[in-house]
């Protein structure tokens, strides 16, 4: 502590009123060797003047000072003269070590209190990072855990606490096996290595409830052994919304493939009773029973095929954003579409009023009418999809615009069970009837070159805005 406190006066701001003190000291001594020559010899001093400068001057003008100071010793002594070299030699190199000695010292303080300086700045540094990090844990609305390499829980935010034991004990030091088995079986598992991934698990409350876990989670090594983070959150709301909506989506399009098919069967129906009714003339066949039995069997099945795909336009539309609709849409298809490098071009245009959809219906609807486009235009000497929006007065007109080979038979377009299709043959089919649905309409453009289909969408006024 006391050298601390006798170098601290070596400080940037001292440094010309020091060097001043030195230069002065270097005179008196000098003055008071020369009157007390007869006597004694007070060379001896002039190491303080060294001391002093040597905190401030380089290492040549240190060398230069002792041995100036060496010089005034040797001229004021009162020492024989025959041994005046020796002591000339001895004495420079004692004042220059001593200079040299006192540079060194400061030089290395210098260093360590920088070391020292930007240790605590880091020091600092990370205790805000923890502070902010624990704030961001704490205030995150996922569940947060952290876990050592026996799976106890070290740290488990309110989130986690609310997630994994609601009302219950403290989460801190309890084994995580009793909530997230999966997340367990991680941590114990024998080829520990540094990695992130996700998984979707089963968990398990504090009350025996079960619900599905999204887990993102990573691990790594400590100075107190392996550890694992995660961070939790709850997909059972998520998964029981979208397997309602499947199941909804699932019914809708039964109906549609049931109403094509009674479509169908009612046509062929239709035809049945016109044989059947030419058949009564002649003579042969009246009064057979087996004949009257076929015709009451042909009125029967054409009874059961009268289905129809009844309107729920009320119950299945609400007010949507035409463009967030589309912005999904992109995200669906441009990776396939620049796989086939095929050029997407997509309207970007101002806003859009609201429309009334079902939003999946509508998505659905949009999608298959870009597959169908990107598979049109996978043998196409020119590959362009273009996707338009247009406002009207009451309408929004949303049109797909390919330059594929076209339609060759636009007339039955729309017919279930088309003939050349590569799938079911149901597409457009489905598409319109779930346009339909909630009061929309699916038509074909024809155009000179390539295909273009027109969505047609009835557009929220702003008193039905304002109400919904």
């Amino acid at each position: 502590m006391r050298l601390s406190a006798a170098l601290s006066i070596y400080s940037p701001a001292n440094r010309r009123r020091l060097l001043i003190v030195a230069g002065v000291m270097v005179v008196l001594i000098a003055g008071l060797d020369w009157w007390t020559k007869p006597y004694i010899s007070l060379g001896f001093l002039y190491l303080f003047p060294i001391m002093i400068a040597g905190g401030y001057l380089s290492r040549s003008k240190i060398v230069y000072l002792a041995t100036l100071c060496a010089f005034l010793q040797e001229e004021f002594s009162n020492l024989p003269s025959g041994d005046a070299w020796p002591r000339l030699i001895l004495s420079s190199a004692g004042f220059v070590g001593t200079g040299l000695f006192i540079s060194e010292l400061l030089r290395n303080r210098r260093m360590v209190l920088a070391h020292l300086n930007e240790v605590e700045s880091q020091e600092q540094a990370r205790r805000e990072a923890e502070e902010q990090l624990k704030v961001l844990v704490e205030s995150s609305p996922a569940a947060i855990v952290t876990l050592d390499a026996d799976g106890r829980i070290l740290l488990a935010n309110e989130a986690a606490q609310e997630m994994l034991a609601p009302g219950g004990e403290p989460l801190q030091g309890q084994n995580t096996a009793t909530y997230l088995p999966a997340l367990y079986a991680a941590v114990q598992s024998k080829n520990w290595k540094n990695f992130r991934t996700t998984l979707q698990c089963k968990g398990r409350r504090s009350n025996g409830e079960v619900f599905l876990a999204g887990v993102w989670f990573s691990t790594y090594s400590s100075s107190s052994g392996n550890r694992l983070a995660a961070i939790l959150v709850d997909l059972s709301d998520d998964l029981r919304s979208r397997e309602d909506l499947n199941l909804d989506y699932l019914l809708t399009n039964t109906r549609i493939l049931m109403s094509a098919v009674s479509h169908e069967i009612r046509n062929l129906c239709g035809a049945a009773l016109v044989v059947h009714k030419n058949l009564t003339k002649v003579n042969e066949l009246r009064g057979n029973a087996d004949f009257e039995a076929l015709g009451t069997l042909i009125h029967g099945l054409e009874q059961i095929s009268a289905m129809e795909l009844r309107s729920s336009t009320e119950q299945r539309r609400t007010a949507i954003e035409l463009t967030s609709v589309l912005d999904e849409l992109r995200v669906l298809i441009e990776t396939v579409g620049n796989e086939q490098e095929i050029s997407m071009q997509w309207d970007e245009s101002g806003a859009v009023p609201l429309i009334w959809a079902d939003r999946y219906g509508l998505l659905q609807a949009f999608l298959n009418l870009a597959k169908n486009s990107i598979r049109a235009l996978a043998d196409a000497e020119t590959k362009r999809l273009t996707v338009t929006m247009t406002v009207c007065q009451n309408t929004v007109t949303v049109r797909f615009k390919d330059t594929g080979p076209g339609i060759s038979d636009p007339q039955s377009l729309f017919r279930p069970f088309q003939k050349n299709a590569q799938a079911s043959g149901l597409g457009l089919y489905v598409s319109r009837a779930l346009v339909k649905s909630f009061g929309g309409d699916l038509v074909y453009e024809p155009q000179e070159k390539g295909c273009c289909f027109a969505v047609v969408l009835e557009k929220v006024s702003h008193t039905e805005e304002a109400n919904a």
